[in-house]
């Protein structure tokens, strides 16, 4: 893997924002986009994994979303107060979120077009596999295929998480950057589950790469808005002709497998593989079989 190239981070003009991204491989080679989930910056797309996509013949590219990382901060926009999250979780009253998954959807194509690339394999991760859903909807022509990972269709009344998760879950984002850390391994902890073994130094190491990068809690809070207020894509799902792979971890405590299985059935024509064992992480063990799904998915259409 170390022959493949690395582009270094760079800023891209994007909707009227700047975007942080970094990409692998050959800029002449078809891409490949990542989309990154709530609250977490590129990064926590493994360089490997990108070297795995990028060794088989792309350019893979990854950024920071819109109010996290080295990606434009929205710090003049309201985030959600406590007390509106517990109204929108017990009334569904709506966060008047500060921006929504079409805008976010709206940066990814921005970026698509600073860089000149009119369609790409878009793969997303989480809220990332939302905004993902969200540009195969509203802009098929900019999208060869479709990869969905441990994502949902937005759909309010799919399971939700178990009261125990929720529990452990209740311990309120830190605003210090020391506690952060502390904080980052606890979430990463109960998301990951038991199943695959937990590289604390890995974990660490990311965690502070990704706190020297940049730390907005208040950034988290509107994306997390953003998803919430966001309009079920289920309908609009059905429509879609793109080349659809789902795949989802079977023990994920956050985004239930069933949420996975809902987008499956949402997309027509689509596939999904479900991982034993596999919760709300990417492991490291299955950056193989996973990049592998992707490759063969993608493969036969240009």
């Amino acid at each position: 893997m170390s022959s493949i190239v690395h582009h270094p981070e760079q800023l891209a003009s994007a909707n009227d924002i700047q975007i942080n991204y970094d990409s692998f491989g050959d800029k002449s080679h078809p891409a490949i986009v990542l989309i990154m989930g709530l609250a977490t910056q590129m990064i926590y797309w493994d360089e490997e994994f990108c070297k795995l996509l990028a060794s088989q013949g792309y350019w893979v590219i990854r950024f920071d979303n819109r109010d996290i990382g080295k990606s434009t901060w929205l710090d003049s926009l309201p985030a959600p107060s406590v007390a509106a999250l517990l109204a929108n979780a017990v009334f569904k009253r709506s966060l008047g979120a500060a921006y929504l998954l079409s805008d976010m959807m709206n940066d990814t194509l921005g970026l698509l077009d600073a860089l000149s690339i009119e369609s790409a394999h878009i793969v997303g991760v989480s809220m990332g596999g939302m905004i993902a859903q969200e540009i195969a909807i509203h802009h098929p022509h900019r999208v060869k295929t479709l990869t969905s990972i441990m994502s949902t269709t937005g759909n309010k009344k799919l399971p939700k998480p178990s009261a125990a998760f929720s529990l452990k879950m209740l311990k309120p984002p830190p605003k210090d950057v020391n506690k952060a850390i502390t904080y980052g391994m606890h979430v990463w902890r109960i998301i990951q589950g038991d199943f695959y073994p937990f590289d604390q130094q890995k974990v660490l190491g990311l965690i502070k790469r990704a706190l020297q990068r940049g730390f907005n809690p208040a950034g988290n809070g509107r994306q997390l808005a953003a998803i919430l207020d966001s309009p079920d894509r289920t309908a609009a799902l059905h429509t879609l002709k793109i080349p659809s792979l789902i795949l989802h971890g079977e023990n994920d405590p956050l985004v239930l497998v069933a949420c996975g299985h809902a987008t499956a059935n949402a997309i027509p024509n689509s596939k999904i593989k479900t991982y034993p064992g596999m919760g709300h992480t990417i492991p490291s063990q299955l950056y193989n079989d996973i990049t592998r799904q992707i490759l063969q998915h993608i493969k036969h259409v240009t």
